[in-house]
């Protein structure tokens, strides 16, 4: 099947959006970077953003989110398990073959059914196809664009949490059992949540807004500042995507599977030596979505093809 194809089956659109929008905020969240690591990537992103692309967000976010894209992305994750959004499921994570610490997009980007491209490098890849033909469409395609909006910042958080291109037998860590400090988690917690939270309350008093504000510190007059051009280099915007997966399940290998076995109790020495990847890996998800933001919704005038 080709990606134009599937490119049609992502966005089953209804009039009830925006009603659907309304009764999730108030849902708990539910999977992938938690609350926290997707309202930070989608901060960044938001303050990196051009004028025309700014502009054309904050008119595609609804009225109640007050211009605010954090406001909403974690919404991708808040309706996955509705009957009308359970398509979305697979697009969250991609799984590999047990330690070979590659990504290949024949081989992985596929859901339980074999369908191709259903996966979360698949669907970044759609979404922002779909968002490249803002200034060529209707007015009453504004719901559609909305989700598109949504889905494709989310997802660009999801591909950059390591764990989420994890292996296919634990289920990207699900399955691993383990003790965070003195608490019951896996490791795809720890990756998800674990260790934002704990960096939050260890090192920034419990204060989300001081770690974000660490982060964006370490973007423009800091540690990433030198390599913002380098993350946000994409000849392709259509293969860049899978750029970003492959990077996932090398640190997945290297830093999250290292040394961890069920049953074990990860503490100080974990933490501390995978934080800096887990703010790192924020950081880049931020910067590289307003990369693919500014140049389909900006002056760059930049087609997006969908290779058959």
């Amino acid at each position: 099947m080709s990606r134009s194809v599937r490119l049609g089956m992502f966005f089953p659109w209804e009039d009830a959006f925006l009603v659907c929008f309304v009764l999730i905020l108030a849902l708990p969240n539910t999977e992938a970077w938690s609350k926290e690591g997707h309202v930070m990537t989608c901060k960044i992103a938001q303050a990196l953003l051009e004028p025309q692309a700014a502009e054309v967000v904050r008119n595609l976010l609804p009225d109640y989110s007050n211009g605010d894209l954090s406001a909403l992305c974690t919404w991708p994750d808040q309706i996955r398990h509705w009957h009308k959004y359970q398509w979305t499921s697979s697009l969250h994570f991609i799984d590999t073959p047990d330690k070979a610490c590659t990504y290949d997009y024949s081989r992985d980007c596929h859901d339980s059914h074999g369908l191709k491209g259903m996966c979360v490098a698949g669907a970044i890849q759609n979404f922002t196809t779909q968002l490249s033909h803002y200034k060529h469409g209707s007015s009453d395609r504004r719901y559609n664009m909305t989700e598109a909006l949504l889905f494709l910042s989310h997802f660009m958080g999801d591909i950059h949490q390591p764990l989420h291109v994890g292996f296919t037998s634990d289920e990207g860590g699900n399955t691993v059992d383990l003790r965070w400090f003195k608490h019951k988690s896996n490791l795809h917690h720890v990756w998800d949540r674990e260790i934002i939270l704990t960096a939050a309350a260890e090192l920034y008093g419990k204060d989300m807004d001081l770690l974000q504000k660490h982060i964006q510190k370490n973007l423009t007059h800091g540690t990433w500042s030198d390599d913002m051009s380098l993350w946000k280099d994409c000849d392709d915007l259509f293969a860049c995507p899978n750029k970003y997966a492959a990077e996932s399940i090398n640190l997945a290998c290297k830093w999250g599977y290292k040394d961890v076995s069920p049953g074990a109790t990860l503490s100080d020495k974990y933490f501390n030596s995978r934080m800096p990847i887990v703010t790192k890996r924020i950081a880049q998800g931020g910067v590289r979505l307003s990369m693919i933001l500014n140049r389909v919704l900006g002056n760059h005038n930049q087609d997006i093809l969908v290779p058959a």
